[in-house]
């Protein structure tokens, strides 16, 4: 699964930090979604969207092709 959090995160001006914090995870999981490492559940895909306030589909891109 595809992510530009890195660009919603600095559009926000938040650090990894911040923003683990205010999602409720560590800085390190931000840190690998960020890097790919890492796709989110559902729960946590919802929750920075909403932090964000946009949808989920504005972060997070699934291609089935990928083979992820």
């Amino acid at each position: 699964m595809e992510n530009n959090l890195k660009v919603w995160r600095a559009k926000a001006d938040v650090t990894q930090a911040e923003l683990a914090e205010e999602v409720d995870v560590s800085r390190q999981t931000i840190n690998a979604i960020e890097r790919g490492r890492y796709d989110p559940s559902l729960e946590l895909a919802f929750e920075l969207a909403r932090y964000f306030d946009c949808r989920i589909e504005d972060i997070f891109t699934y291609d089935p092709a990928d083979g992820d």
